[in-house]
């Protein structure tokens, strides 16, 4: 079937989408300033942190690499590939372990925000056969996915294409688990906490529009930077529609069916990403100009603002409240306390397994200081500990208590669709604290060594300074988890309670509207007070659970009055001196690396699980040959691809048609992932990761550190030639594979606060 039909539907479905979301993000971008202002002026409250935090955490670090096989869908062939994941948790396959040291193109280019990591083909098999209904692979047919060892690691996304590796033993299977979900982890958390108005405006657009389409509570896929929650926001309305009308003239077995719609799939959220950061792009770019006008007023008028909010939150209040009070009492608050329970339980062990994990690494360290030799052993040791939280596989034992947590009845009764939000949010408490703990012991250890005399006075000072640092994180352990607790019970409840009052409640509120002075509209909205009111009919109830879990020292929760004052006054002075580099501060080598060498040489949290190449076990010769040549360029054999099956072939020679003159530079762009041409030179150091391979790089946000301009793809219909390009046989000459070329540095990449990668 030719899909030149679905482009303009696809691009008029999106724009409706983001036109709705754009109007709902400017009207909380001036509730987000102005709550920002306010806070600024009035202070910040609660107590102050114990332990420090390290600005900048993995600075040319590699995460982790070794290698590893994919299958290449275009060729059918599992390749052996040498894979490396940089502190920005980007996941980069190069050819093999020399064309990373050459600094040679990468063949594939992954961010796995949104991504899920199975372990069976099994499990992946039921995802596939559920993404597209009514097309399963009859018995004795072979099915999508073949696997030729026992030990698949596949990366499954409900929009993306999805990514197939394989290992040769459980043990590599597992590392290689815990470094892809840490990937997906850090990578989920792409919007940065750090902005004040941006990321609180965005978040409450999304929750404001979903809620508008009677959608409450928690979602899987916010997930990722901006754009592509705006992306899964979109495909989430736009997937039924397009199942509809692709999924009947799809052509072949069940598997070929399968896999066409896979690649559909996937092309139109490649076209919904570029036309949804366009629009984002341009709507930040009209608050931007906006905000200086905004903030002014805020600050002439802010007293006004504040009256005029708090007359209008009276009014609500009396209206909603006592409905509000009757929805508590009966269907909430019997049940505040069992889910209070169960998150307490997997998230206390959880913070306890760091504890213990922290407190067992820096023992074993001492041991091995004193019996190895002291000071050169030390920043061997120290090298090692500085990075412990990023360790992914260390952090597994920690992480891994989150998956005890299960709402049972209780998920059904509050319309949670997963718990996966709460257990990852967890988790990156989990390393937050970690790494906070490591580095407040490595800054303290580091001061102490000038006054050090022998290995008794280092033994006696690193286990003082480490019982210092317990108790620290004892308190900020208990802080960061009643907060944690608290949000999620609203996360939880809040949703339910506002859909419960929707039929009674929500049709009045436009009453209230004339209560706001014009010159404040865009600082108070009716919606979000109203929002507030039913906040605080639960607050109570909540907070009075947290304290009475506090009192009664359940899980090695501190009480809301235990505060530690000035325990080390002249502490977080140390903390924002400069980072600490054990190795060339005490190594005694002043020299410094060449840069090729530096990057060869490249500090890495986790070992290297395997250096050599690897090689399937015999018997798989049905899918790769072992003295198989690798499938040659496109261009090398004479612009002919790999056959696809037949229903795509079609659609890409239609769509080919529509993709002349220019599109057919931008459709190879598209496909490459980065433009060649102006590829700069790359750096030494291990390369900032872009997005999934093939997709067009771009600056996810105004504040982007290497600003890209990628030619966008336009034609008439609005996105044809995206689709098109997308929808196009990828080959396996990926991201920059040309070997005549000189070596391109990945495309733009965008790094938040904490290094999050911030592009698709």
């Amino acid at each position: 079937p030719c899909l030149t039909w679905l482009c303009r539907p696809v691009a008029e479905k999106t724009g409706k989408v983001l036109g709705e979301f754009c109007r709902c993000y400017k009207e909380q971008f001036g509730v987000a300033l102005f709550n920002s202002v306010r806070y600024e002026i009035e202070g910040a409250g609660g107590p102050q942190a114990q332990l420090l935090h390290r600005k900048v955490p993995l600075e040319d670090h590699v995460i982790y690499s070794g290698n590893i096989f994919q299958y290449i869908e275009e060729n059918k062939k599992w390749r052996n590939r040498f894979c490396v994941v940089p502190h920005n948790y980007g996941l980069v396959l190069y050819e093999n372990k020399l064309a990373y040291e050459r600094e040679l193109p990468p063949r594939v280019l992954v961010n796995s925000a949104g991504y899920k990591v199975l372990t069976s083909v099994e499990q992946y098999l039921e995802l596939v056969n559920n993404s597209l209904p009514g097309v399963t692979p009859k018995s004795g047919h072979s099915p999508i996915l073949k696997c030729p060892t026992d030990f698949p690691l596949i990366l499954w996304h409900p929009y993306a294409r999805h990514y197939y590796f394989c290992v040769m033993t459980g043990k590599e299977q597992e590392k290689w688990r815990a470094v892809f979900q840490d990937c997906v982890r850090h990578c989920n958390n792409g919007i940065s906490e750090d902005s004040k108005v941006e990321a609180p405006a965005f978040t409450d657009a999304i929750r404001m529009y979903r809620q508008s389409k009677e959608q409450y509570g928690t979602w899987d896929m916010l997930c990722g930077n901006e754009t592509q929650v705006l992306s899964n926001l979109v495909m989430e309305e736009l997937l039924p529609e397009l199942r509809s009308a692709i999924g009947p003239r799809l052509k072949g077995k069940a598997p070929e069916r399968q896999r066409t719609w896979i690649q559909v799939s996937d092309a139109v959220y490649r076209m919904v990403y570029e036309l949804a950061k366009a629009q984002y792009d341009a709507a930040v770019a009209r608050c931007e100009q906006e905000r200086p006008q905004l903030e002014s007023t805020i600050r002439t008028d802010m007293d006004q603002i504040i009256t005029s909010k708090e007359h209008l939150a009276s009014k609500i209040r009396a209206f909603v409240l006592p409905k509000a009070e009757v929805c508590v009492r009966n269907h909430v608050q019997p049940y505040i306390s069992s889910i209070l329970e169960a998150l307490m339980t997997p998230t206390s062990q959880g913070f306890a397994e760091v504890r213990e994990v922290f407190f067992k690494e820096v023992t074993d360290m001492n041991m091995n200081v004193v019996n190895e030799g002291g000071l050169e052993k030390l920043v061997e040791y120290m090298e090692k500990l500085s990075h412990l939280a990023f360790h992914p596989v260390k952090m597994q034992s920690c992480y891994e208590k989150m998956d005890q947590l299960k709402l049972e009845g209780l998920q059904q009764r509050f319309d949670v669709s997963s718990t996966s939000v709460f257990k990852q949010r967890a988790q990156i408490h989990m390393r937050q604290q970690m790494d906070d703990a490591v580095y407040t012991f490595e800054t303290l250890l580091h001061q102490e060594l000038g006054k050090l005399q022998g290995k008794d006075d280092l033994c006696k000072s690193i286990q003082r300074i480490l019982e210092r640092v317990l108790k620290k994180f004892d308190y900020d352990s208990s802080t960061v988890r009643k907060k944690f607790f608290r949000e999620a019970l609203l996360q939880i409840t809040i949703p339910f309670l506002l859909k419960k009052l929707a039929p009674t409640c929500k049709g009045e509120l436009a009453k209230f509207q004339e209560l706001i002075f014009e010159d404040f509209a865009s600082f108070i909205l009716v919606e979000n007070t109203y929002e507030e009111v039913v906040l605080q009919s639960v607050m109570k109830d909540i907070m009075q659970a947290v304290k009475e879990a506090a009192v009664q020292r359940k899980h090695n929760l501190y009480r809301d009055s235990m505060v530690m004052h000035n325990s080390d006054p002249n502490l977080h002075l140390l903390g924002e001196g400069l980072p600490i580099d054990w190795s060339e501060e005490y190594s005694g080598q002043p020299e410094a690396e060449p840069a090729a060498e530096r990057r060869r040489r490249a500090k890495q949290v986790v070992s290297v699980i395997q250096d050599d190449e690897g090689a399937l076990p015999y018997g798989a010769e049905a899918l790769l040959q072992p003295g198989s040549p690798e499938p040659r360029e496109p261009e090398e054999a004479h612009g002919a691809a790999p056959s696809p099956p037949d229903a795509v072939k079609e659609i890409r020679e239609a769509l080919a048609q529509e993709s002349l003159g220019d599109g057919a530079g931008a459709e190879e762009r598209l496909m490459n992932g980065t433009d060649t041409s102006a590829s700069p030179v790359p750096r030494a150091d291990p390369p900032s990761v872009p997005s999934v391979a093939h997709a067009t790089a771009a600056p996810a946000s105004p504040r982007a550190d290497v600003p890209a301009e990628v030619p966008r793809v336009t034609a008439a219909p609005p996105g044809a030639q995206g689709l098109s390009a997308a929808c196009h046989q990828r080959s396996d000459n990926e991201a920059g594979e040309h070997g005549q070329r000189s070596p391109p540095q990945p495309r733009a990449t965008t790094e938040s606060g904490e290094g999050v990668q911030t592009e698709f």
